[in-house]
């Protein structure tokens, strides 16, 4: 069984509230920039931490590896050349948002996996100023993108927001 309450409510205050608020989600593009905003910014967050959406913390870098890089890495390097962490952008309409990267190798730090020659039998790179040979080389997931608690709380805030301004409350 269903119950189905109709109020209709044509002059007065919260006549002009409830305008607002239809006026606001019309088009609900500035919020879902909005939400875009935040959303980017706890992935930032993220790379800073080192753990994934669900709070969980990275497989940390090799010994080798890390007593050689210089700077934040692949991951966060900023600049022109930019990190993985730099290239997140997001893309918003009147009704959804999309947060992502056009990194060729973030799909392998999100969801981890081998990496393998194309042509050859070894993959070559250079760690600790020596040259390595590998047949395969294992890079463990390090999930960056996903919706956890944080997010949920960004897209209520944003969202809880734009009802007080379209109520007319802010």
């Amino acid at each position: 069984m269903s119950v189905r309450i109709d109020v209709r409510i044509s002059t007065g205050p919260a006549a002009d509230a409830l305008g607002r608020l239809a006026d606001a989600f019309e088009d609900a593009t500035p919020i879902m920039r909005a939400i875009g905003v935040g959303l980017r910014e706890n992935v930032h967050t993220r790379f800073e931490q080192e753990k994934g959406p669900d709070g969980q913390a990275w497989s940390p870098v090799r010994r080798d590896y890390a007593a050689e890089k210089r700077g934040p890495g692949i991951l966060r390097e900023a600049g022109i050349r930019g990190g993985l962490m730099g290239s997140i952008t997001f893309e918003a309409d009147r009704r959804s948002v999309e947060v992502g990267t056009n990194k060729v190798y973030a799909r392998i730090h999100q969801l981890g996996g081998t990496i393998v020659p194309k042509t050859g039998d070894r993959l070559v790179f250079n760690i600790g100023g020596r040259t390595v040979f590998a047949r395969s080389v294992t890079i463990p997931a390090r999930p960056y993108l996903g919706i956890g608690p944080e997010d949920e709380e960004t897209i209520m805030d944003v969202i809880d927001g734009a009802l007080d301004r379209a109520a007319g409350r802010t």
